[in-house]
């Protein structure tokens, strides 16, 4: 299959890349710099100039592609714009995809998160068929607002797109990783403490990188249209777990930052939003129908690993 992936050369993007090659494909990656392109190519794939706000570069190599992974975010509008602003450009994205695929047949799996959807009152493990909530004003700047994306991909299996979601949870974890557990680490180093919130029992799922490039690649070769898929190694560690086994490793003491504080000027800073979130989920239904089997290190078990706390 010829595959065009957009954030090839990020944390995620690294594994699928190699991934897909691995297993015959040929990988075509969107590159917007010179940097970027040789990286794509030493992941042994094709190099394809561009940037994701070129909807019609985008249209151009979706039709010329068999297949589209996109897990490329418009991190640049944050800033100035925040997740509104980002949602709002990706939704434009996911609908020139649309234009270029519909009727056609051909996969679309884009990336989505565990943190988005919004079940807080489910009172159970979100599964795959518990369908992204709608966002709306009430929602403007948190995870939420990405919700449109997430089900503006789904609606194109309606249009004749395999199209599909990976959710994917708070922390990817990797010897690359670069992502919320770093930030952690970091924070923790820089208060002397490892802070959690409250009695810390909310609960943030998991999943290592090369599991969550597998899942990608199952997705896009067999995962049927209109699909969600949760790419988690288990349910989820209560967050904290995860905070005194970042301070075993670092010698600190974990501690409790109560809820009611939060959201003042503080501890967590802009994580403040995050660390609360509760997100119990289940992977069952992405195993049954893909036959996805996470292989790599738990979460808890690669903090043992040692790239994530560097001697000295």
């Amino acid at each position: 299959m010829r595959v065009f992936v957009t954030g090839g050369t990020g944390h995620i993007g690294s594994y699928i890349i190699p991934e897909l090659v691995a297993a015959g494909h040929e990988v075509t990656g969107l590159a917007r710099s010179d940097q970027a392109a040789d990286a794509v190519s030493a992941l042994g794939a094709e190099v394809r100039r561009g940037d994701i706000s070129d909807l019609e570069g985008l249209k151009a190599a979706a039709v010329e592609a068999d297949g589209v992974i996109h897990i490329a975010h418009r991190q640049d509008l944050l800033p100035s714009g925040g997740i509104d602003a980002v949602a709002a450009a990706e939704l434009q994205i996911m609908l020139a995809y649309g234009e270029a695929l519909a009727g056609t047949g051909k996969p679309l799996v884009v990336s989505g998160s565990i943190g988005s959807p919004g079940w807080e009152k489910l009172g159970r493990p979100a599964t795959e068929d518990d369908p992204a909530l709608p966002g709306g004003d009430a929602y403007k700047g948190t995870l939420r607002a990405r919700n449109v994306v997430e089900l503006a991909v789904i609606g194109l299996a309606e249009r004749g797109v395999r199209s599909s979601i990976v959710r994917i949870p708070p922390i990817a974890h990797s010897t690359t990783d670069v992502g919320f557990l770093p930030l952690l680490i970091a924070l923790a180093k820089e208060k002397g403490v490892v802070g959690y919130p409250g009695d810390g029992a909310n609960v943030w799922p998991a999943v290592h990188g090369r599991d969550l490039a597998s899942l990608f690649r199952l997705a896009l070769e067999k995962g049927p249209a209109g699909k969600f898929w949760h790419g988690i190694e288990g349910e989820g560690i209560r967050f904290r777990e995860i905070a005194e086994a970042i301070g075993s490793r670092l010698g600190l003491p974990a501690v409790s930052i109560p809820v009611d504080v939060l959201m003042l000027p503080g501890f967590f800073g802009f994580f403040a939003n995050l660390v609360t979130l509760d997100l119990p989920a289940s992977n069952l239904i992405t195993r049954q129908i893909l036959g996805w089997e996470p292989t790599q290190p738990s979460l808890l078990a690669d903090l043992d690993n040692g790239h994530y706390f560097p001697a000295g």
